[in-house]
């Protein structure tokens, strides 16, 4: 399932907005809405993605979420032939709600 940014800015508040790490410095964004998990496209339809975290959270700054995460699921245990591992191999990680026009660093 997808929904457009611009769809997603219209609400008034998401569940949780998901910023998935897809390989080495490659990001991708779904939202869960009422329930439901979408991939955010542009207005073409084509998936956001970007190498910059910082950049592509830019995007969503007038989104207001309930939680917003970093998410990583990873392949190790199959990459080295590791037995089959039970349950999912996921790690979200909150991230703060940060204004990035000011210097985090900052007063």
């Amino acid at each position: 399932m997808t929904m457009r940014l611009s769809e997603l800015l219209k609400r008034s508040v998401v569940d949780k907005l998901i910023f998935h790490s897809v390989e080495l410095s490659l990001y991708q964004v779904s939202a869960v809405v009422d329930g439901a998990e979408a991939y955010i496209t542009d207005d073409r339809g084509q998936y956001l993605r970007s190498r910059s975290l910082s950049e592509l959270r830019k995007l969503f700054r007038d989104c207001r979420a309930w939680r917003t995460v970093l998410r990583h699921t990873s392949a190790y245990d199959e990459m080295i032939g590791g037995p089959e591992t039970y349950g999912n191999n996921m790690l979200e990680v909150r991230l703060g709600d940060k204004n990035f026009d000011e210097d985090p660093f900052g007063p």
